[in-house]
């Protein structure tokens, strides 16, 4: 069992040092190392684990490598799947939080053109999300009232509310079809080990800010809370983690609206997860013990989740209740990103003219030429600087 742990580890940090594109690519790319090459699992297994992933709150991708690891080796296989996978990332974006503290360098172009990157690629979501998840006009008038919503009340319990409310509208609107039965076992996880890990998920999430409270600002303990809450509550995951992480860092004031955004922007040109902005995040809080806490934090939900899920997720998949009630959340979850995609996306990115057509650019490259995002972003750096120069 330990080689087998250890094989999930390398494979996993292979995928986390190579994986770019954000997670509908990543799938992709386990497909082809986990299917194709090494037949770890058949077409149907991994289309099972895929849909577990997407189900969960959380990032989609990180969350079927776990399930991927853990029916490969267990428990400490999907310890060893995210642990391999996240690395990369979360090295490079805890060397970029120490650049920008410690370099000494004028980054304010830089910083500036990472919050234009982000506008074009959280564009290409919201548009890409969109397609996907507005089916129709009941769809669409869900996202349409999210964003009215949280344009009026802007502030983190009532992303939650609206997320949760739009769950029980769609038990109303939304008559989902019985899902077609499973045609793989079960995960090789224990029962008793699933309850345990659910108990646990819920547990933090219930008693984490009682131990949080009356802490000060920047201390270890409120900002596990506050980011084990964003990992626990973030339906869709990749983009849609920018509003919950905004109301987690920016609101109380712990890290300023242009660094938050380089960082987000920054983390378009690794590979591996998009949660991997919350090692940047945490280190701008807490330096090196803020950032370990922050990235851990932010996936141990997914993990205990993954885990307590799994070995029921053949019953659950085919339920009409919830997948009824999951169409309304996602529905919901395209408001949440149109709403952020404004504020504070839109917001602090576009400043002048040129900055739109830079945005507009960059989002044609994304859309229309199917450039790479790591591409994309250096696009981003040079243009900025060549306007910076002409002082456009």
């Amino acid at each position: 069992m330990v080689a087998k742990v250890w094989e999930v580890f390398w494979v996993a940090l292979r995928l986390g040092l190579t994986s770019f594109g954000g997670p509908i690519a990543h799938i992709g790319y386990f497909h082809k190392e986990y299917v194709h090459k090494r037949r770890w699992l058949d077409e149907a297994r991994f289309a099972e684990l895929v849909s577990l992933g997407q189900f969960l709150p959380g990032p989609a991708s990180s969350q079927t490598g776990m399930a991927i690891g853990l029916t490969r080796a267990g428990t400490w296989g999907a310890v060893a799947a995210w642990v391999g996978f996240t690395l990369p990332s979360a090295v490079l974006m805890v060397a970029f939080a120490v650049l920008m503290r410690f370099g000494n360098l004028d980054l304010k172009v830089g910083i500036h053109a990472m919050e234009i990157v982000a506008l074009a690629v959280v564009g290409q979501a919201l548009l890409g999300m969109g397609k996907r998840l507005l089916g129709g006009p009941k769809q669409i008038t869900v996202a349409l009232a999210t964003v009215l919503l949280l344009a009026l009340f802007p502030s983190n319990f009532a992303q939650i509310a609206v997320l949760a409310g739009a769950g029980l509208l769609g038990l109303v609107l939304f008559r989902a079809q019985d899902q077609p039965p499973p045609t793989t076992p079960g995960a090789s996880s224990g029962i008793v080990l699933a309850v345990g890990c659910l108990a646990l998920f819920a547990g933090l999430l219930i008693v984490g800010p009682f131990l949080a409270a009356g802490r000060p600002g920047a201390d270890l303990a409120a900002l596990g809370e506050s980011f084990y809450r964003v990992g626990a509550l973030v339906f869709g995951g990749g983009h849609v983690v920018l509003p919950l992480l905004k109301e987690a860092v920016v609101t109380p004031g712990w890290v300023l609206p242009g660094v938050f955004m380089a960082g987000y922007g920054f983390a378009q040109a690794v590979p591996g997860p998009l949660f991997s902005l919350s090692a940047f995040l945490g280190f701008q809080v807490a330096g090196w013990w803020g950032a370990v806490v922050a990235l851990t934090a932010i996936f141990l939900p997914s993990f205990l989740l993954v885990a307590g899920v799994l070995p029921f997720w053949s019953q659950v998949r085919s339920n009409r209740t919830i997948a009824a009630a999951l169409t309304g959340v996602n529905a919901a979850v395209v408001g949440l990103l149109a709403a952020a995609f404004y504020d504070p996306i839109g917001t602090l990115a576009i400043k002048t003219p040129t900055d739109f057509s830079l945005a507009l650019v960059l989002f044609a490259l994304l859309e229309v030429w199917k450039v790479p995002t790591w591409t994309v972003v250096l696009i981003g750096l040079a243009g900025a600087g060549v306007l910076s120069l002409f002082g456009l």
